[in-house]
């Protein structure tokens, strides 16, 4: 699987993008067409192309996803009322971009 996917390119910020959160495992960056008020991409910094692609390796990137997701739901004065996380896999799923994503 190519490293050049259009979310590998922001996490190495050859693209711009409204990046909120990078660290070593994962980046978060607003979505450019978002569905909703608050629309934020949390990605592993890694690709891992699909959810069923994530390995026993994986599980610390993927909780630190739904961490930061939840710290920014926070930060964003959205936590208390809720929101909604979705990670689609593979076309039949809605996945556009195969790098693993939280929307």
């Amino acid at each position: 699987m190519s490293e050049d996917t259009l979310f590998s390119k922001i996490v190495r910020g050859e693209i711009p993008a409204g990046i909120v959160h990078q660290d070593d495992l994962v980046t978060a960056f607003r979505d450019i067409a978002p569905q909703a008020p608050t629309h934020i991409l949390v990605v592993p910094n890694r690709v891992i192309p699909t959810a069923d692609d994530v390995t026993p390796d994986d599980e610390a990137v993927v909780g630190r996803m739904v961490r930061v997701a939840g710290e920014l739901a926070r930060a964003e004065g959205i936590a208390q009322d809720g929101y909604r996380l979705i990670m689609n896999c593979r076309d039949h799923g809605g996945q556009e971009v195969y790098h693993l994503h939280l929307h």
